[in-house]
């Protein structure tokens, strides 16, 4: 490619697809598409990225007028850099491209699914079942073929119809990796598909297939961290100075990248290890210490801060009370934890509060704060049920709880919107509340 700024290495050029990448935002194209792109410098092409868009069709109209390339900006104390990343080839939406979608699902060539959709992407009820209202559409276009082609609804349902898809199209094996925040991730997507699967082709009509999704499909778990903020107009401006070039696909990221990934592969896969991935038996010790030191200290951090008036996770990092909120929850998480091979879980703590503080990455506290139903019970909730089963009391994780609380008083008091599944609950305990203290009371009981 000509023209690059001097240094930057040429992107790589993929010779077909081998992922198909279900929500691909900016985490994505920050993180797995950068695995990807390092994994097929060695030489091996086959792993072109198909990244599915559900939401709209915005990041699919930004990446395919750009040939699929993008450029991530690595921001941290040391300075900022810019790569350029060709590891995503092609970009669907399904509200006008499911049956395309579909298509590349099924084919031989494609050996794996991932997804970052976020906890409430996955269209779970709050008993962690599948949520068959929501996929009903989908289940429904598998059952009626003159239905096969709708735009899908849900992720989850998107996934399903695409893995009946494969089956019907040649059976051949496929991994399914989930990277997404979720505690025991791969168990959970499989256990979804099995209750979908178990719906729409219940008793000896879906035991074939039933059979070959045992047999041909894997769902191994995996832990992935990287902070990667908003991309603003001013971080929008930095990328182009960088590469030169306008890029509207760009992404903003911090120096670090981790991903751990369960060895439990159908078929080939990417030789992720060359840019630092961990390949394990034992995904979930790893998972646990990022859930519940890292994701555990951002909440707190960013409801503490909110309320206090920082509008940054940096800004907030200077705030004493703030830092102690964290530290705090830090603490009560090491407690429940069982250090991972090779991991100080004390150096680690510290490691991600420097993280925080990186004052060249501008990330939003009420981003954080988003979907607190869906993501404490996860980050915190976990934590007390073990210490208190241990006979032990977590009191970095009840002063998380207060400080959550507080925040949503103070939002509901100002007319801002929350930003949680649950928001119009949430809004009518503090509406409804005689007191702002019985107002507390009823949220953190909400969360017990």
């Amino acid at each position: 490619m000509n023209g690059l700024p001097a240094g930057m290495e040429t992107p790589v050029a993929p010779t077909q697809i081998g992922i198909v990448h279900l929500g691909i935002g900016a985490f994505h194209r920050a993180h797995q598409a950068v695995y990807t792109q390092q994994a097929m410098r060695a030489g091996d092409l086959r792993w072109g990225i198909l990244g599915v868009t559900h939401r709209s069709p915005t990041v699919r109209d930004q990446l395919v007028a750009q040939d699929g390339l993008y450029s991530v900006v690595t921001a941290g104390a040391s300075g900022i850099s810019s790569q350029l990343v060709g590891s995503v080839v092609d970009v669907a939406w399904t509200g006008e491209e499911t049956e395309r979608i579909l298509a590349v699902m099924a084919a031989p060539t494609t050996h794996i699914i991932t997804l970052t959709v976020t906890e409430k992407g996955y269209s779970r009820r709050a008993d962690g079942s599948l949520d068959l209202d929501a996929v009903a559409a989908d289940l429904d276009a598998l059952a009626h073929d003159q239905h096969r082609a709708a735009p899908a609804s849900t992720t989850i349902g998107l996934l399903v119809r695409g893995l009946v898809a494969r089956w019907r199209a040649g059976r051949t094996p496929l991994t399914v990796l989930s990277c997404d925040n979720l505690a025991g991730n791969g168990a959970i997507v499989r256990r979804l598909v099995s209750e979908a699967i178990e719906t729409e082709f219940p008793g000896a009509e879906g035991t074939d297939l039933r059979r070959w999704i045992c047999d041909s499909i894997t769902f191994p778990g995996s832990m992935v961290d990287r902070i990667v903020p908003a991309t603003t107009p001013e971080w929008g401006s930095v990328a182009e100075d960088l590469l030169g070039l306008r890029d509207d696909g760009a992404v903003i990221g911090e120096p670090f990248m981790q991903w751990v990934i369960e060895d439990d592969f159908a078929g080939p896969r990417p030789d992720w290890e060359s840019n630092g991935a961990i390949i394990t038996s034992d995904v979930d010790a790893y998972e646990r210490a990022k859930l519940r030191l890292l994701n555990g200290a951002h909440s707190v951090i960013a409801y503490a801060g909110a309320r206090r008036g920082h509008d940054t996770v940096a800004a907030a990092m200077g705030d004493r009370e703030v830092v102690a909120a964290a530290r705090a929850v830090q603490e009560d998480a090491r407690a429940s934890l069982s250090a991972p091979a090779g991991m100080d879980l004390l150096a680690y703590s510290d490691e991600i509060i420097d993280r925080f503080a990186n004052p060249v990455i501008i990330d939003t506290t009420r981003r954080i704060a988003a979907d607190a139903t869906q993501k404490l019970p996860v980050r915190w909730g976990t934590v007390r049920a073990e210490l208190r089963a241990a006979g032990r009391s977590a009191p970095g994780i009840a002063r998380a709880y207060q400080e959550w609380a507080a925040f949503v008083i103070a939002e509901v008091n100002a007319s801002r919107p929350l930003v949680d599944p649950r928001s119009d609950e949430l809004r009518l305990i503090v509406e409804n509340a005689s007191s702002a203290e019985a107002a507390r009371e009823m949220l953190v009981a909400l969360m017990r």
